[in-house]
């Protein structure tokens, strides 16, 4: 490697350090707002006379409002800039996550979550735009990966934290769901106000780099943006109607649908086969998160470095299928060797991102991208449909072995549809 090479590597690690564990920290504390209720889901189920299918449906409905949000908020990120529009979804969401606190009635529940959904819209298809002006085609799949490894280690996190709150029922009045929901709401209005001073929208605005190192960023950018477009160059019209973008969009949406089905259902799946107390439930559902967020981290890295894209969402996606379908099969014999089967499958499921999101950023750019990029997050956050899908089955049948078999399908589809994305393979991805 020459002296050149190795200050390349210096520049882009040092733009690394600065940004992805901030946003890392920031999309912790996104997932914690959003997945919060399933932590509180036994004793808010119990508090409101809710069943598991309103439960369902109250977490789904969050996912109307994300999804007719999601475009127009990241073309408004491109137009105002990362730092303000970042800011203001994270405020806006974390006012409305604590105001969750205050819910007396199953409506009220929908409404919130309904309010949420649109709160938060953009904020995840923003920050992959963002990175993608910052960070080399060639180490994103990694960078993605790592970032996305906050979603996992939410869960870690959030496990015992959770569990740890909802112990506080009683004090100051307030049920422990509702210190769940106060609590974990306040860090998103803090973290807003203090990205207004620590993001920068782009690299030659980076005071923390040096003259050089902001001149050969920007340089690399602008080469790399200005290939994309010389090659594939499109509006935002031929984006959002491009066969490749709903092809990764429908890809998305198959990945997803069983990212949240388990995501919402995990504490209460653990409780159903161990019989452990709500909030040993909560703690020992992190373990599938911390398998999650070890595998997703190795995948990534090995996607940068042989430069493949598609085998390994592949790959990952039918490794979560396993995982599903063997925790069906142990959940009523081998219940320890089911929650092994639910770690598997976390590993598996997440580990398709990395990889996934350096897909559509290997040929969209600018405003196509900001509208591409949100439209396949768009199309995959119907995969909401999952939490309320395994609701209504577990209702029918009082079990989650059916609903695991239903998520299991769609990874398995998920691994054919990733090998035959065409764009991908044009770039050899």
């Amino acid at each position: 490697m020459t002296e050149q090479n190795i200050q390349e590597d210096q520049i882009v690690a040092k733009v690394i350090g600065r940004l992805v564990p901030f946003l890392f920290l920031c999309y912790i504390v996104n997932y914690l707002d959003r997945f919060n209720v399933s932590f509180a889901a036994m004793d808010l189920k119990a508090d409101l006379a809710m069943g598991d299918k309103a439960y369902g449906l109250g977490v789904g409905i969050f996912f109307i409002g994300y999804v007719f949000f999601e475009v127009p908020s990241n073309l408004m990120l491109q137009k105002f800039g990362a730092r303000v529009w970042i800011a203001r979804i994270m405020v806006t969401w974390g006012i409305i996550s604590s105001c969750m606190m205050l819910i007396k009635s199953i409506p009220g529940f929908y409404t919130l979550r309904l309010l949420l959904g649109v709160a938060e819209a953009g904020f995840f298809p923003g920050i992959i735009f963002y990175l993608s002006h910052w960070i080399p085609k060639r180490e994103q799949a990694k960078v993605f990966a790592m970032f996305l490894t906050s979603t996992a280690l939410a869960g870690v996190i959030g496990g015992p934290v959770s569990g740890a709150i909802l112990k506080m029922s009683g004090v100051g009045g307030l049920r422990g769901w509702q210190w769940l929901f106060l609590l974990e709401g306040i860090p998103a209005v803090i973290m807003g106000l203090v990205t207004l001073g620590y993001l920068t929208d782009r690299p030659e605005q980076a005071q923390w780099l040096n003259p050089a190192e902001r001149e050969w960023l920007s340089r690399e950018m602008r080469a790399e943006n200005d290939a994309k477009q010389a090659r594939h160059g499109m509006t935002l019209l031929q984006a959002l109607t491009h066969g490749t973008v709903w092809e990764l969009g429908v890809l998305y949406f198959s990945i997803i649908i069983s990212f949240y089905g388990v995501s919402f259902w995990l504490p209460q799946i653990i409780k159903n086969l161990s019989g452990l107390s709500n909030s040993m439930a909560d703690t020992v559902s992190a373990g599938p998160y911390l398998a999650a967020s070890i595998g997703m981290v190795l995948v990534g890295r090995h996607s940068d470095r042989t430069g493949e894209r598609r085998w390994h969402v592949a790959l990952s996606a039918w490794a979560g299928c396993a995982g599903l379908l063997a925790s069906a099969a142990f959940q009523q014999s081998q219940p320890w060797l089911a929650y092994a089967a639910l770690c598997l499958a976390a590993t598996g499921i997440w580990s398709t991102l990395g990889a996934f999101w350096s897909m559509p950023t290997a040929f969209l750019t600018g405003t196509a991208a900001a509208g591409g990029i949100a439209l396949i997050n768009s199309m995959g956050s119907v995969g909401g449909l999952g939490p309320i899908m395994i609701g209504y089955i577990k209702e029918k049948t009082q079990s989650f072995e059916a609903g695991l078999l239903v998520l299991a399908a769609t990874l398995l589809i998920a691994g054919f549809i990733a090998l035959s994305v065409r764009e991908a393979q044009r770039e050899k991805l």
